[in-house]
């Protein structure tokens, strides 16, 4: 089992765009990369969650939305060593080559019949070669990587370091141990938090500027006659995380630090931490150990309820991660977080996830507002108890238990979203 500290700097990570089309767009790239001759086509093969995730999601810098252009532009950019950055200072002329690749009609998309949440199958082909990169597991982890059928070895990824976000019977996480790193570990190794801090910050404030998406975080912090919402702590602290999401959902090309491969779920789970710790004039060296907090929680229910899942990751486990964030910076004792964990998750614990796309952004401003009534709650130590639904005595229980929730009683739920969203027509 990798360290806690180990788990923050492997699991908290920087991102240009929704993690799932940007990785298909780093799967493309890997394979293109093989190949000297011009691409005549682009076979892609990917799980539901996949294209669940990334069917309505702005890409960056190129005012479309969806797996297409991200595929294509994989195939043209030629940056995979950037990995979830990929698509970092794109240029017009590189969007212009997409778009005509595109155009001619070499891309292929197809659902992959396979168990794996997150699996990505890029073949590309030049007139002599194919190339082949597979993406499994985790949105860097490069599970396979072959020109014309030989194996390569790829690049080094930090999701080569352990899978603290899939099962596995070496995993030890609690939110005991996670309280005791955040109160024992040397502040320096926590600064580079602070540098997330200040990427989904800017992000924020820059969905509250413009208008983004839904403008959800927008219209809230705006004082007129149709918003119901006041000026009070909670609605700026919601309006705040909602604006990041409304900025991501849209295509901003400004990065996000990513949680647990997600970048909503690393604006669910820090926003509101960051937002809170500015209104209390908190230190440096509090808002890095709530962040620690906020991040380690949210990765570790993320570990039950599956790295892509029929459930709102950012809404679910970033909204478990900011109220425990939220009690930290609030003076909160570790009983009082337990009762914050048990307070949300009986909130927020049937939020599905119907892909990523503009709506993210009501999804979070509703788990960012769950989170603050739960904090007030587990505050006056009033928690849940096992006589409530899915809450056991435990947090520990309740946590271990949405992975039963996810296998046994929503088993069918993805294929039931994706068969919906894909009615629609014209998705793929």
């Amino acid at each position: 089992m990798s360290s806690l500290l180990e788990i923050l700097h492997k699991e908290v990570v920087p991102a240009e765009g929704c993690t799932e089309p940007i990785a298909v767009a780093y799967a493309v790239s890997l394979a293109a990369e093989l190949l000297e001759e011009e691409i005549t086509s682009i076979r892609l093969q990917l799980s539901g969650n996949i294209i669940k995730n990334a069917m309505g999601v702005g890409i960056p810098g190129t005012g479309q939305t969806g797996l297409p252009i991200a595929a294509a532009l994989g195939a043209v950019v030629g940056r995979s060593h950037k990995e979830l950055e990929i698509l970092s200072n794109l240029t017009p002329a590189e969007l212009k080559q997409a778009n005509a690749l595109l155009d001619r009609g070499l891309l292929e998309v197809e659902l992959k019949d396979t168990p794996e949440k997150l699996y990505i199958e890029a073949k590309v082909y030049s007139r002599n070669h194919l190339a082949t990169a597979i993406i499994a597991g985790e949105h860097t982890h490069i599970e396979f990587l072959a020109l014309d059928g030989e194996k390569i070895t790829p690049p080094k990824s930090k999701a080569d370091c352990g899978k603290p976000g899939r099962a596995d019977s070496g995993y030890a996480g609690s939110v005991d141990r996670i309280f005791e790193f955040i109160h024992t570990v040397p502040f320096g190794d926590l600064s580079f938090l602070l540098e997330g801090a200040r990427m989904n910050k800017a992000i924020s404030d820059e969905g509250l500027r413009g208008n983004y998406g839904l403008q959800v975080g927008k219209k809230m912090s705006q004082q007129s006659a149709v918003n119901l919402f006041g000026n009070d702590v909670a609605s700026r602290i919601i309006a705040a995380t909602a604006a990041a999401s409304d900025a991501r959902m849209d295509g901003s090309a400004m990065p996000v630090m990513t949680t647990a491969g997600s970048g909503n779920q690393g604006i669910a789970c820090t926003l509101p931490v960051i937002a809170l710790a500015e209104l209390l004039g908190k230190d440096e060296e509090k808002l890095a150990r709530a962040l620690a907090l906020s991040n380690l929680v949210t990765v570790h229910i993320k570990h039950y309820i599956g790295r892509l899942s029929p459930l709102c990751g950012s809404g679910i486990a970033g909204g478990v991660g900011a109220n425990s964030g939220i009690i930290y910076l609030m003076g909160g004792s570790l009983a009082q977080i337990k009762h914050g964990i048990q307070n949300t998750i009986a909130s927020l614990s049937g939020m599905i996830c119907d892909g990523a796309k503009s709506t993210c952004a009501l999804k979070i401003s509703t788990s960012t507002n769950a989170a603050i009534q739960a904090a007030t709650l587990a505050m006056n130590n009033i928690p849940p108890t096992t006589k409530d639904g899915v809450i056991f005595d435990e947090v520990e229980d309740t946590i271990r238990n949405m992975e039963r929730l996810v296998q046994e009683g929503l088993a069918d739920t993805d294929t039931a979203i994706l068969n919906i969203m894909l009615s629609k027509g014209g998705a793929v």
